[in-house]
């Protein structure tokens, strides 16, 4: 019974995986009467956020207004690259309905749909609340991130991702609050990279180099520090392409992307 058991849980998520790789279209007016066409979004080299909410969910609305706080920042200097549409997970909960969540929560970023039982089926089923990242020009347009349990650590990962997809090399969308600057040079790079910090105060410091996956590939510091910080690392291991300089300054994380030539 307890290996039946477990079988199941493995095939549902295995299901769930295969089931969220499709990116579904959204096209026509929303809710407000104006017109949107998502595929025609990526095609743009836009990314593209999707909130799936349930009516009487009370833990939905902050991660929207989370996701929408970064994604502003990211607007700020790089405007009209992000596109975002909020919907409930089913067929029966009004247009008017939809309109009134995105604009009483201050969504504004967002666009409202009604009807969305088949789009969150088809991103691997309902959480509270189904949280979508997708990105991509046809024919790679594709999901980059899909949760039904959202964390606050989920707000970084996407952002990431979007610097990621958007080429974006410079500029911090938040910095944790015990960092006053945080400098990663020369950028492109073909040999050694400088990693520059200065820390407010004495903090638990991990510096790691990572893929744009996510793979980590160095642990260039992991130790207690303060002050103005400069930390060496060589890039000539690494296959040139784009990565992440990652550092967690008491339990806050922010990056920068990092290309490397050779």
């Amino acid at each position: 019974m307890k290996n039946s058991i477990l079988l199941s849980i493995a095939l549902m998520f295995v299901m769930k995986i295969s089931r969220a790789q499709t990116v579904m279209q959204i096209s026509g007016n929303d809710c407000n009467g104006n017109a949107h066409d998502l595929y025609a979004d990526l095609d743009a080299g836009k990314a593209v956020l999707l909130h799936f909410f349930m009516p009487s969910c009370s833990s939905c609305p902050p991660p929207a207004q989370k996701i929408q706080a970064m994604a502003n920042n990211i607007l700020a200097t790089h405007p009209g690259t992000i596109t975002a549409y909020a919907m409930p997970y089913n067929n029966t909960t009004t247009c008017a309905y939809t309109s009134t969540w995105c604009s009483s929560n201050g969504l504004s970023l967002y666009m409202p749909y009604d009807s969305g039982a088949t789009q969150v089926a088809n991103y691997g089923g309902f959480g509270m609340p189904t949280v979508v990242l997708l990105g991509g020009a046809a024919p790679n347009r594709r999901v980059m991130f899909v949760t039904q349990s959202f964390s606050t650590s989920d707000t970084t990962i996407m952002r990431d991702s979007i610097m990621a997809l958007l080429g974006i090399s410079s500029g911090i969308a938040d910095l944790p609050s015990a960092v006053s600057s945080f400098n990663v040079y020369p950028n492109p790079a073909s040999d050694n990279v400088f990693i520059n910090l200065d820390l407010k105060e004495s903090s638990t410091l991990l510096i790691d180099v990572t893929d744009i996956s996510g793979k980590q590939f160095a642990i260039v510091s992991n130790e207690k520090q303060n002050g103005i910080i400069t930390k060496q690392f060589s890039t000539a291991a690494l296959p040139k392409g784009n990565y992440f300089v990652r550092i967690n300054v008491n339990g806050k994380t922010a990056t920068q992307k990092l290309t490397v030539i050779h």
